[in-house]
């Protein structure tokens, strides 16, 4: 199978993303098909968005129904799935409410504010959040700030202050940055770092950080974007942990592909914001709201967290057999349906090697690619990505030395 040379021409758009001359049509399940009638296994999910995979009947259904009956109203006026969605969300994670917006980017902005805002209830004037290295929390002015990848940060300077970086994993590090610092008031971080190269922050760690916010009076906010919503075989992955932040972000896979995003907090966070502090013009609408009710009662009807567990050890079980013994495979790493590849060199060509060979990937960090199925993956499919994937990886090593 190979992938058609020729580049679409896109004149009206402006040039943000390197694309691969691939325009997909229509999916079903975990395939896809592109226009010229390839078919491809889909091990990216639209970057861990499409919890569902593709055509899913029951969540084709739903919208269907709810677009026939109302998309769109504004915040002026109750959205009835709305509240039941946010109720679902706080019982799944033990924490109090939730706002609604559009996307990772304005869940984890919105964060941001939260814990400024925080920080000014308690009088602190000039509030610090605590971020860390190769963190990604989006590219809005605020988020690319707090992200930590120096090379998607120039070009926008000057940055938006108030940010102290720390490296993953190591408390120490976290303490001696934040001594005798009274403007601390957050401590922001994702449970694994996608963007990052699929980096995981170790359980005792979270539970140390945990009990650090707990003593100095810190919110913990855990950026789930991408990790949560049970692809890592718990709702959230910080439950691996057994641990309950205070601020949890949220979006990619709790609409299964509608836009939505949400900021879930516990009682430290959950009243902080006030009528006109924050808001959204789409978000919480009936057609999103529909789109995270419909995606978790299948999610529970199926036991898909059940499934992401089963299946990606499968697949991770796979990886390691196939590909850990090859000298320039550095690491395989992740958790669930979210794993990682760190080979020894960069290695950028291979999402359209990949694709070449029929399998949506990534690559993430310049030396990691990075695999985020549908949660409905089948251990035939896992087996599928393994027998896809291996080919060409081998290939590559052989023919780049590090």
């Amino acid at each position: 199978m190979n992938v058609n040379p020729s580049t679409p021409a896109e004149p009206h758009l402006m040039r943000t993303y390197a694309r691969l001359p691939i325009a997909l049509s229509h999916g079903q399940g975990c395939r896809v098909w592109d226009t010229e009638g390839r078919e491809y296994l889909d091990a990216l999910a639209g970057i861990a968005v499409n919890t569902l995979g593709h055509n899913h009947p029951r969540f084709v259904a739903a919208l269907r129904e709810q677009v026939g009956r109302l998309i769109h109203t504004c915040n002026y006026y109750y959205v009835p799935d709305a509240e039941r969605l946010a109720s679902r969300l706080a019982e799944l994670s033990g924490m109090e409410n939730v706002f609604f917006c559009n996307s990772g980017l304005e869940a984890n902005e919105a964060a941001i504010k939260l814990a400024r805002k925080y920080g000014h209830s308690r009088g602190i004037d000039l509030p610090q959040i605590v971020v860390y290295e190769r963190a990604f929390h989006g590219r809005s002015l605020a988020t690319l700030s707090a992200t930590g990848n120096p090379a998607i940060q120039k070009g926008f300077e000057p940055l938006v202050d108030g940010f102290i970086r720390v490296p993953l994993n190591d408390i120490a590090a976290l303490e001696t940055a934040t001594a005798n610092n009274p403007n601390v008031v957050a401590v922001f971080l994702e449970t694994i770092q996608g963007e990052g190269g699929i980096n995981p922050a170790r359980w005792e760690y979270l539970r140390q950080v945990r009990e650090l916010c707990d003593q100095r009076g810190w919110l913990l906010m855990t950026d789930e974007v991408q990790c949560g919503m049970g692809r890592t075989g718990k709702w959230f992955a910080h439950q691996w942990a057994e641990i309950v932040p205070d601020v949890m972000p949220l979006a990619k896979g709790l609409g299964s592909g509608v836009p939505i995003g949400a900021v879930v907090a516990g009682p430290k966070a959950a009243h902080v914001f006030e009528p006109g502090n924050h808001g959204s013009t789409f978000g919480g609408n009936p057609l999103a709201m529909r789109a995270g009710l419909e995606t978790l009662r299948i999610m529970e009807d199926d036991d898909l967290l059940g499934n992401a567990a089963r299946v990606g050890a499968r697949l991770k079980a796979g990886l390691r057999e196939a590909l850990a013994p090859l000298p320039g495979v550095r690491e395989i790493r992740g958790e669930g349906l979210m794993l990682g590849i760190e080979l020894d060199r960069p290695c950028g060509g291979l999402t359209a090697r990949a694709a070449s060979a029929g399998l949506l990937i990534s690559v993430t960090a310049e030396r990691v690619i990075r695999l985020l199925p549908p949660l409905i993956l089948s251990e035939a499919e896992a087996d599928e990505i393994v027998a896809r994937l291996s080919p060409v990886v081998r290939q590559f090593l052989s023919e780049h030395t590090s």
